[in-house]
This record gives C-alpha cells, sequence and structure tokens, in this order.
C-alpha cells in the first residue's frame, strides 16, 4: 500500500509508505529485504548502502521474529522521504516482553543504519497497526541519503550543513 501522506514527508520529493506483512519464517524474512534493496536502489543509494540496509533490516526482522508472539506476522513499513528511507518494523509480542538491545545483532543494526531505535508499544502506536492496546515489538531505523543527514541544533535551528574544507 502506497501513502503520500506521510508524518515524514518533505518538500521537493512525494513521500510514499509502503506496507509489507510476511509470517516470521525464515523463509519469508528475505522478501523484507529484497524490499530494501529495491526501494533503495529506486531512491539512488549507492551499492553500499544498499547492501547496508539490507542487512539491517535482516537483522531487525531476525531480532523481531525471535520475539514474535506465537506465528504472528512481521509488519514492515517503508516510508521514502526527501531525505532518505525511514523503517519501522514489529510483531506482536507477549506481555511484558522487551525488544534487545544489546549484543552482536543490535551492534550491527547501529553500524549500518544512521539511527535506530528498539522499543515496546501498543498496536495503536505503530503505522499499520490495528489501532487496539496489544503490545507489540518495534525497531525503527533510518538511512539518509548522501547529504541528507538532519544536522545538529545550532542556535535552535535544525538545518543540513556542509563546511568546506
Amino acid at each position: 500500500m502506497a501513502d503520500p501522506r506521510s508524518a515524514h514527508a518533505q518538500v521537493g520529493r512525494r513521500a510514499e509508505r509502503l506496507e509489507l506483512r510476511v509470517p516470521t519464517t525464515p523463509s519469508q524474512l528475505p522478501a523484507v529485504r529484497a524490499m530494501a534493496g529495491d526501494l533503495a536502489i529506486r531512491m539512488d543509494y549507492d551499492l553500499d548502502s544498499v547492501e547496508d540496509l539490507r542487512l539491517a533490516v535482516d537483522e531487525a526482522c531476525a531480532t523481531l521474529s525471535a520475539i514474535a508472539d506465537g506465528d504472528s506476522p512481521l509488519t514492515v513499513v517503508f516510508e521514502t522521504t526527501r531525505a532518505g528511507l525511514h523503517i519501522d518494523a514489529w510483531v506482536p509480542v507477549a506481555e511484558g516482553t522487551a525488544v534487545p538491545r544489546d549484543g552482536f545483532g543490535w551492534a550491527v543494526l547501529q553500524t549500518l543504519a544512521d539511527n535506530v531505535d528498539g522499543r515496546t508499544a501498543t498496536q495503536a502506536d505503530v503505522p499499520a497497526g490495528d489501532g487496539g492496546g496489544d503490545p507489540v515489538g518495534v525497531i525503527s531505523m533510518d538511512k539518509y541519503l548522501p547529504g541528507q543527514r538532519p544536522g545538529e541544533l545550532v542556535g535552535g535551528a535544525g538545518q543540513n550543513r556542509s563546511v568546506a574544507p
């Protein structure tokens, strides 16, 4: 499903939202990785960034599949923006289940994505959720296009800046 009304939409490029829901079986997870790679190629990421994104999505999906409640599906929402690609991946989890934020897998995610967060939320809080209060484990990440990484706040205004050598 594509939705051009994304919260991440920015002037200059029409944002699109794509949702993919797959079983958490190992045979289905490569479809999510392929979607991430295809979107990155279409957005003109360089080949290294495309592969980084594929690996990051693969690691996020594997992490979430390990904590999924039973046969619950994995939902991945890709949002394309002028700045890059934002991804929210989530699975229903049992009450009290936390998203692992330590170990080698988490280190891989932090290395490959420009921004990554893991948390517990509810179906009402996630994109493509059913609006209910059932718990979900979420991993969100951003991969920015070259030159589009949000700048640090300087004097109260955030903007991309480059400095000539």
